[in-house]
């Protein structure tokens, strides 16, 4: 605040000078007192002119709200509109309150190869790139440090979690970017049961923070109810149970053609290049996933959509299934939990299994067999609980923003590799 008759030593004429040249983005260097607005808002009433440290030499835009085709860069909107810098600082917030809440619990935070031989841990595309030092050798960003950090445990460290990008090539979306950020632990000896019981602490606990933190009311955040425990489906019983009929024997040899028959049968459109996983899926999410609204566990999916995880016959189904948690909330997947598989030979199965999946569905880079990860299981992996969620995703439900390019600090890959084209507003120019 700077009121002319508070000055102690500037003129008139040198307020007004200095009134004029001020423009919207200056920053300044202030001598005053601590005051409070009639709205109770903290600032300084300056006694002295203030000087000029650094001008803003573009007219900083009254409306610059985030979205992906807007012709501001992300600093003037981050400039213009006090609710995109307040998502950033949510999220700043929400990675200090994950990695302080595993290390009070004696986990210990490591980093892990983001370059790598085989790009393992997970279903999906890498990004492919080579190295000078071997050009002739075919390198993947990793699409998930699950089996580097598993490779920790193996050594002896009994709980580790790493917070940190991953990169997919895949599809670019309101939810998906192709660099994102993932959350994952690794708990020596932690079953099921342990893993959702941590979600339900981490996640409650992360709600209560981030309503305390968002006493100003910028952010509108989720208003789901976190109390726990949290609601458990079955994934295939509750599918069951909304198409009011059986799912065939999935360790089968026509368990493809049978469930193919159930889209069939069901008006179901079939998913691109359709496999059994893909195939069941496809049914989890319009039958199961689309109800889950409050947090959600969707249990003991088919084993053949989690290769990673222990495996066992259902009591119920007598269908194999995967001793695996995925927590839905709002319809969207947050956290992906499971039991670790430990045997080298029934992880090479599972792996070969992920192999024929992949190559029926032309999936380029897909189930990919890390020989060396297999050679890592046979020095004895413990009984393990591992962990993972998106960050991202995180930061837009406790946000309320729609889009992960507003929680991610630059926007999303287009936004990121978008060329200026001659001058755009807050952008500069090509030279």
């Amino acid at each position: 605040m700077c009121n002319k008759r508070r000055l102690e030593t500037a003129s008139p004429e040198e307020f007004k000078r200095f009134y004029r040249l001020l423009r919207r983005g200056d920053a300044f260097s202030i001598t005053g007192i601590p005051h409070r607005t009639g709205r109770g808002e903290l600032t300084v009433v300056a006694t002295e002119l203030p000087q000029l440290l650094s001008p803003c030499l573009h007219d900083v835009p009254l409306d610059a709200k985030s979205h992906e085709n807007s012709p501001y860069a992300r600093h003037v909107q981050f400039l213009a509109d006090p609710s995109t810098a307040d998502i950033i600082r949510a999220r700043s917030a929400i990675i200090q309150y994950l990695r302080q809440f595993f290390l009070d619990r004696s986990f210990m935070e490591v980093s892990t190869p983001i370059i790598g031989s085989v790009a393992g841990g997970a279903v999906a595309r890498p990004f492919y790139t080579n190295a000078t030092e071997f050009p002739e050798r075919r390198l993947s960003l990793r699409i998930a440090p699950e089996l580097w950090l598993k490779r920790m445990v193996v050594g002896g460290f009994d709980r580790v979690f790493e917070i940190g990008p991953s990169f997919r090539n895949e599809g670019l979306d309101k939810t998906h970017n192709p660099e994102f950020t993932t959350c994952e632990f690794y708990h020596a000896y932690a079953n099921l049961e342990d893993l959702m019981s941590t979600t339900e602490n981490l996640l409650s606990g992360m709600a209560n923070h981030i309503h305390q933190l968002n006493s100003n009311g910028t952010l509108k955040p989720t208003e789901v109810d976190f109390t726990t425990p949290f609601r458990r489906i079955d994934f295939i019983t509750g599918i069951e149970e909304k198409i009011n009929r059986k799912l065939p024997n999935l360790s089968s040899p026509d368990a493809l053609s049978q469930t193919t028959a159930l889209f069939h049968d069901l008006s179901l459109p079939l998913p691109e290049n359709p496999t059994l996983p893909r195939l069941l899926d496809a049914l989890c999410s319009t039958y199961v996933e689309s109800d889950c609204t409050n947090p959600t566990f969707i249990i003991n999916p088919p084993e053949c959509l989690s290769p990673l995880s222990k495996s066992f016959t259902h009591p119920t189904t007598n269908q194999r299934v995967a001793a695996r948690g995925e927590l839905f909330i709002e319809g969207r997947e947050m956290v992906n939990t499971y039991e670790e598989e430990n045997s080298p030979f029934e992880q090479r199965r599972k792996f070969e299994e992920q192999a024929r999946y992949s190559k029926a569905a032309e999936a380029e880079g897909e189930g990919e067999i890390d020989e060396t990860y297999l050679e890592t299981m046979e020095w004895g992996l413990p009984a393990t609980g591992g962990w993972g969620c998106g960050v991202d995703r995180l930061v837009m439900l406790f946000t309320g923003a729609k889009r992960i390019g507003d929680v991610l600090t630059f926007g999303n890959l287009r936004a990121v590799t978008r060329r200026p084209s001659g001058a755009v507003p807050g952008g500069g120019s090509e030279t």
